[in-house]
């Protein structure tokens, strides 16, 4: 099973609406996927309430994540998505536990690299796979990218943070889709956040497949 989970102490960073956008990207018939809203705040359960659709089906709630994510495995999930509260509470440290692949959406600045950090610190602790996503991006210019993402890049990169290559940019698509309680391929297909939000679960899936490998090898090392 593959456990995701969206971690980041600052609020606005964007947990919420990967997930969501996300998850209507792996959600199928022949791929069950569960959404745990972690997060007291409840903006994933809000936008499952407009979607009246339970693919992907959602668990509310905070305490006993273990179990949940156990429950979810023996229910046959596929794919557990879990949106955490915006801080390092025992909730928050619990989810990253559990995780397969730590998401840490960002905001391009110097406060959002702060809060990084501070989430990349439990992730090494736990000896957690992770990874930073720029969120909320200004628009690229060509190939281009804005100086503020630039700067954002290298400075994760000096720190030698994972980020994804590529960045999620501020659209009204991603809102205006989450108001009809959709995600942005269903909302627009073929769009620019359509796309870029393809191109990020096509990342995300490559780097779950190599963590499942790493973890293979490491077992029959170890056998």
């Amino acid at each position: 099973m593959n456990v995701l989970v969206f971690a980041s102490r600052k609020g606005g960073s964007g947990k919420s609406t990967l997930a969501a956008h996300l998850a209507t990207y792996i959600a199928s018939p022949t791929r069950r996927t569960l959404l745990i809203d972690a997060d007291p705040q409840g903006s994933l359960s809000f936008w499952h309430k407009i979607r009246g659709n339970e693919n992907p089906a959602l668990r509310h709630g905070g305490r006993n994540l273990a179990d949940a994510v156990k429950a979810a495995k023996r229910d046959g999930y596929e794919w557990v998505l879990i949106d955490t509260p915006p801080d390092k509470s025992a909730t928050v440290v619990e989810a990253i536990k559990l995780a397969t692949l730590v998401i840490i959406p960002m905001r391009p600045g110097v406060f959002d690299i702060a809060a990084v950090q501070d989430t990349v610190e439990v992730a090494r602790e736990l000896r957690k796979p992770y990874a930073a996503v720029i969120n909320g991006a200004p628009p690229k210019r060509g190939d281009h990218e804005a100086p503020i993402v630039a700067d954002a890049r290298g400075a994760l990169n000096a720190l030698k943070i994972p980020v994804w290559a590529g960045q999620v940019t501020h659209r009204a698509d991603f809102s205006q889709a989450l108001t009809e309680g959709e995600g942005a391929g269903e909302f627009e297909p073929g769009s620019h956040a359509a796309e870029e939000m393809e191109r990020l679960w096509t990342a995300i899936d490559r780097s779950m497949k190599a963590v499942h490998s790493a973890y293979a090898r490491g077992a029959r090392s170890a056998a």
